[in-house]
């Protein structure tokens, strides 16, 4: 057993000696045998025993055992913490044993960080790992719930993985080591104890050989899994754009678009339902939303733009720019000045900076959102354009157009600002002086 264990950390990397490491142990059989093993191993270990206060004297007794085992059998330092599970449950609006994990976890998490130590040990084992794969499969997981538990995930490190529960039974018998049993175990009324004691025993009866072929199918699919993750990183590079922009023709031309369609949008709270009915969009009209907790996506051409759900347009209220010099930081930030012209007077070419006749203009100016029936003479045009239809010639999707500002003169459009000028108050040969706005992005 200790061969195993030492063999199993070596090839997973999970330990090193020169570092302590922090053991979860509830005293029960696998978390007696983890321990026990680790120490003698030879690794630096801390005993952390959680008391949910769910079992009442039983939950005692366990805090009780716990301290003997680890501080007079093993000699190590042993640290204990107490939750009121069921206040933390009901306050979360979460299940018992979620409250219980998520109590545990965060706890863990912080004496790993005071002590110095390298890993989180938690005691699950092989026959853990099929219940997992079990549990997973029944509520429609994808491949990585189907591959199970593995060896590492961040801090949280798991030694007896490549044992069962025979064996860890069979190691503490052969030592004579004590440990104490969980009597919600040995009842189906949690699920993971239904599949444990009703479900495995039938599928043994189909096929003796039952939880090691489900261990093979975890490790062949962590195998696959791998592969899946590196097409995930291609994806994301030829679909993914900047300002969490999506591409539909480069999405579509991977193999299986919708899967990948899925782990790109599940980073945003997209469930699983809602990332079919936008696949289901694809290839119909544009401009329809979908929503997530925190997230609106709006399909808009060849593009799936992905934005917060308060990013909402800013109320229609105009924002007067007053003063030959100045500054607006919100919600556009401008900064204006007057000039004169000289000889030496010189226009940059930058859809950022706009010039005009500054004695064409009223004020004070505004700044204000667009609207239906808006319209403006292009700087270089002599007609007018409607906005909705210079929006729809440059293909601008529902997102860029909810983004515009316009700065006017009384009810006249002078510029789209960062975009275009209108025609009408062009710097032209009698202009003597220019007011230049700069609008930074």
């Amino acid at each position: 057993m200790l061969s195993l264990i030492r063999m199993y950390i070596e090839k997973y990397h999970l330990l090193t000696h020169d570092r302590p490491v922090v053991v979860g142990f509830s005293g029960g059989a696998d978390s007696v045998a983890l321990l026990s093993i680790l120490v003698r191993l030879g690794y630096t270990c801390h005993a952390l025993h959680c008391n949910f206060h769910l079992r009442g004297e039983e939950s005692m007794r366990d805090e009780r055992f716990a301290e003997a085992f680890a501080r007079e059998v093993l000699g190590i330092p042993f640290y204990k913490t107490d939750f009121d599970t069921h206040t933390y449950a009901s306050e979360k609006h979460i299940s018992i044993e979620m409250a219980a994990r998520e109590l545990r976890y965060g706890w863990f998490e912080e004496m790993r960080e005071k002590l110095g130590a390298q890993a989180i040990a938690v005691a699950h084992h092989a026959d853990d790992n099929v219940e997992t794969v079990l549990l997973n499969l029944v509520r429609g997981s994808g491949i990585r719930g189907l591959r199970g538990m593995v060896p590492k995930n961040g801090s949280i490190i798991r030694p007896l993985l490549g044992v069962g529960r025979k064996e860890i039974l069979a190691w503490l018998e052969a030592r004579s080591y004590d440990y104490v049993t969980d009597s919600t175990n040995l009842t189906d009324a949690y699920t993971r104890n239904f599949i444990r004691l009703r479900v495995l025993p039938l599928l043994e009866e189909i096929n003796p050989s039952a939880r090691e072929a489900i261990t093979r199918s975890a490790t062949h699919l962590a195998g696959m899994e791998e592969i899946y993750l590196d097409v995930l990183k291609q994806a994301e590079k030829q679909v993914k754009r900047p300002g969490d922009r999506f591409s539909i023709p480069a999405l579509l031309a991977f193999p299986s678009p919708q899967t990948i369609l899925y782990e790109l949008l599940k980073p945003y709270g997209f469930t699983r339902l809602v990332t079919e009915a936008v696949f289901s969009s694809l290839q119909k009209e544009s401009g329809k939303f979908f929503y997530s907790p925190a997230y609106r996506l709006l399909k808009d051409r060849d593009w799936l733009f992905v934005m917060l759900r308060d990013e909402q347009p800013v109320n229609e209220e105009c924002i007067c720019l007053e003063g030959e010099t100045g500054d607006l930081k919100y919600p556009v930030e401008l900064s204006w000045r007057k000039s004169v012209i000289t000889e030496d007077f010189s226009i940059i070419k930058d859809k950022h900076i706009a010039y005009f006749d500054y004695d064409a203009l009223r004020f004070p100016l505004l700044v204000r959102r667009w609207k239906k029936g808006d319209w403006f003479i292009p700087f270089g045009m002599k007609g007018r354009k409607k906005l909705s239809d210079y929006f729809t010639d440059r293909k601008y999707s529902r997102i860029q157009k909810e983004a515009v500002w316009l700065l006017c003169s009384g009810d006249d459009i002078i510029w789209i600002i960062g975009e275009r000028p209108d025609n009408r108050f062009r710097i032209n040969k009698g202009t003597k002086s220019v007011l230049i706005v700069n609008f930074s992005h």
